[in-house]
């Protein structure tokens, strides 16, 4: 219906229909000669809904999983992880390693038929730091990726316009940078760095990311029926994307379910094709030759929030509650493969940086002994013997369990203190955290690079994720000579320093980190070539095949 209406009216709106906001239907898209009966579409199940379709918005692994399925950036991921070409072609660095110079390949187009320019690329860094747009990750430019002026330009003290990239003409991009950055290539296929198109961004006004008419595609598949917290939604193969020879599935059909019984009775009757599984069930299909367990990247932890509850500025109930955990016992619970960490960057990640678990044991260990003499100790400092406090935690599956099972671990071994377990939307969750409004909160993270400054990053002063609001000036002082000092061009020296910066935080129970996460996953035997990455993108289908 849709289509034919845009036929009749086609002339008389082409202005509109190149650059407006409904002109990025998925009519290219689905002129691929598909039918239902020869559907290939991935039926996909994600625990939480998509959260923001805006690259430069989006905070969570669900929307950084979608946004890549429908847009390329810079570069994009092998199957080992590492940057390959994606929308540009190919790329110079400079001697001093703090220029890079990107050739971008002609033949990229958005799903309104534009070109994919250099200009798509200035814009949406410009909007990733704007101090307007307040983009949680725009410390990505600055902090991390070390641009030129993107510091000064999120403080207010620049404007956006004097940031260190660069429009040279319309398929060549310059990018400036402090000091040279060793993981710079990889910041690129992470979707705050992915571009977007201007003209049609404007004129989608407040409406941009919220529907299929209002986002554009330069990727493997554009959105065609989605709205915002959808349950389900879905995507159908870009026949107009660049390499797409290389994508064998129709569509990616997304189904959001958060009770994992659920999940695995749809995936048994037929209706996914990939699905999560924890616990009980684990036992169950752990036989299946569809069973597999995945290393997801994600270290869990509990944030304390320091600055505003006074008995958790005191270190010795920190340090009391991170020694009542029973590390072991809550993996052992969930079943998934997950891994006891013991550490504030996770296991078997950025060449092992934390191979060795017992590096901060006098700090962080399953050591109730301990824990109730530091918890003695706390409650005399001050002038209590019971505490009360609440943590909040996502209303999904795994974290409702893992709440469960602290709870009772902490009671039974911290006399007089009672925990609340309070659940809420993961959003809820993340925003009331940042706001300081918890008193405990269970949380993730996710590596969106692979280097450990993308966990000790987050504990700086100020940081958005800095959760707890902890400030130490000597923690500062070694991220900042890690990220601009000497030791940035200095990768070995700059690997111990990060060492002592962990132990910081470890020392002062900043978090209290409780396992490394993998997936428990069951996937069709009809099903290859899923690509999955602990850092980043947990999932990319283009080269899966459905048979």
């Amino acid at each position: 219906m849709k289509k034919k209406l845009i036929s009749l009216v086609l002339a008389a709106t082409m202005a509109v229909g190149m650059f407006g906001c409904g002109s990025s239907d998925s009519s290219t898209a689905t002129s691929t000669g598909s039918t239902a009966s020869a559907s290939t579409d991935l039926n996909v199940m994600i625990e939480t809904a998509v959260e923001s379709l805006d690259p430069q918005q989006a905070t969570d692994g669900t929307s950084f999983e979608v946004i890549a399925d429908f847009t390329d950036g810079l570069m994009q991921m092998d199957s080992d992880g590492n940057p390959v070409n994606a929308i540009a072609e190919s790329y110079e660095v400079s001697e001093d390693g703090c220029t890079y110079t990107f050739k971008l390949r002609q033949d990229a187009k958005w799903s309104n038929g534009t070109a994919v320019t250099a200009a798509d690329f200035v814009f949406a860094w410009q909007r990733a730091v704007d101090p307007e747009v307040a983009s949680e990750y725009s410390y990505m430019l600055s902090d991390i990726g070390q641009i030129v002026n993107a510091a000064e330009i999120i403080s207010g003290e620049k404007d956006k316009s004097e940031l260190g990239v660069t429009a040279v003409d319309d398929y060549t991009l310059e990018v400036q940078l402090n000091v040279p950055v060793s993981y710079f290539l990889s910041l690129m296929y992470f979707p705050t760095f992915y571009p977007v198109n201007e003209e049609f961004f404007v004129s989608c006004g407040d409406t941009y990311g919220t529907s299929p008419e209002t986002v554009l595609s330069n990727g493997a598949f554009v959105l065609d029926d989605y709205e915002p917290a959808a349950t389900a939604f879905h995507l159908t193969k870009n026949a107009d994307y660049y390499d797409a020879d290389r994508v064998q599935l129709t569509g990616l059909d997304y189904q959001v379910i958060q009770d994992s019984q659920t999940a695995l009775m749809s995936y048994q009757n037929g209706d996914l094709d990939i699905t999560l599984v924890n616990g009980d069930q684990v036992e169950q299909v752990s036989a299946d030759p569809e069973f597999q367990t995945i290393g997801a990247g994600y270290l869990w932890y509990v944030s304390p929030n320091i600055k505003e509850v006074e008995a958790l500025q005191n270190l010795n109930i920190r340090l009391a509650l991170t020694n009542a955990i029973n590390r072991v016992d809550v993996t052992s619970q969930l079943n998934d493969g997950s891994l006891p960490t013991y550490t504030a960057v996770p296991r078997d990640f950025s060449s092992d940086f934390s191979a060795d678990q017992d590096k901060y044991s006098a700090y962080c260990a399953d050591d109730t002994t301990a824990a109730a003499s530091y918890w003695e100790t706390g409650l005399n400092e001050l002038g209590v013997d019971s505490i009360t406090l609440e943590m909040v935690v996502d209303d999904d599956d795994a974290p409702k369990k893992v709440a469960t099972v602290l709870k009772s671990q902490w009671e039974a071994a911290l006399p007089g203190l009672t925990v609340d377990i309070v659940t809420e939307p993961k959003k809820q969750r993340v925003q009331d955290l940042q706001d300081g409004n918890f008193e405990l909160g269970l949380t993730r993270w996710g590596p969106d690079y692979d280097d450990p400054m993308t966990y000790l990053g987050m504990w700086v002063t100020d940081c958005a994720n800095n959760y707890g609001f902890w400030s130490n000036a000597e923690y500062d002082a070694i991220i900042e000579e890690c990220t601009t000092g000497d030791l940035c061009t200095q990768l070995d020296e700059r690997r111990e320093r990060l060492y002592d910066a962990e132990q910081i935080v470890m020392e002062d129970a900043v978090i209290f980190p409780i396992y490394t996460a993998a997936n428990a996953t069951l996937v069709k035997s009809n099903v290859t070539g899923i690509d999955f990455h602990p850092v980043a993108l947990n999932r990319v289908f283009k080269d899966t095949v459905k048979q």
